[in-house]
């Protein structure tokens, strides 16, 4: 089922199964909602978090006025944590997954390894979600684990 704009902040990719539920590792909306919120969690920070504190980081919002908030509550929430606060990033403004026109030639590369080609009208069709995720899975240095699955997912 592809997320539309309304639920593109709390969808969980079908690849990401082996996670969701017991959140073992970050999903993709999540990670898509602190890039817009420009916080750096890491990964110990979120398994340091109880499962119902995890859920409902699924489930936050992603509009301006959500993600304003999201940012003070993790900077509030892991302020005591063994790793410190979660950080600041610059809030993602521009980025190539916020953008219809030209997918990026990481994806667009990564993609036809796999034997897809990323169109700009694919790239326009796709919500902000999926491209983020080709995005994040296709990048440089990225082991690529989980891009193909998402490809077959996005692109049935």
């Amino acid at each position: 089922m592809r997320p539309d704009q309304a639920s593109q902040g709390s969808h969980c990719f079908d690849f990401e199964h082996d996670f969701v539920g017991n959140w073992r590792c970050i999903p993709l909306c999540v990670r898509r909602k602190l890039d817009l919120a420009g916080i750096k969690l890491r990964l110990s920070h979120w398994l340091a978090m109880p499962e119902a504190a995890r859920q409902e980081l699924v489930l936050w919002g992603d509009d301006a006025e959500a993600l304003r908030a999201l940012a003070t509550h993790l900077k509030q929430c892991t302020r005591e944590m063994p790793d410190g606060e979660a950080t600041d990033l610059p809030v993602a403004s521009q980025e190539p997954w916020q953008q219809g026109g030209e997918p990026p030639m990481a994806a667009t590369t990564a993609a036809a390894e796999l034997g897809y080609s990323l169109t700009p009208e694919g790239w326009l069709a796709l919500s902000e979600l999926e491209r983020f995720a080709l995005c994040k899975l296709a990048r440089p240095g990225h082991d690529h684990h989980n891009l193909a699955a998402a490809l077959a997912e996005i692109f049935p």
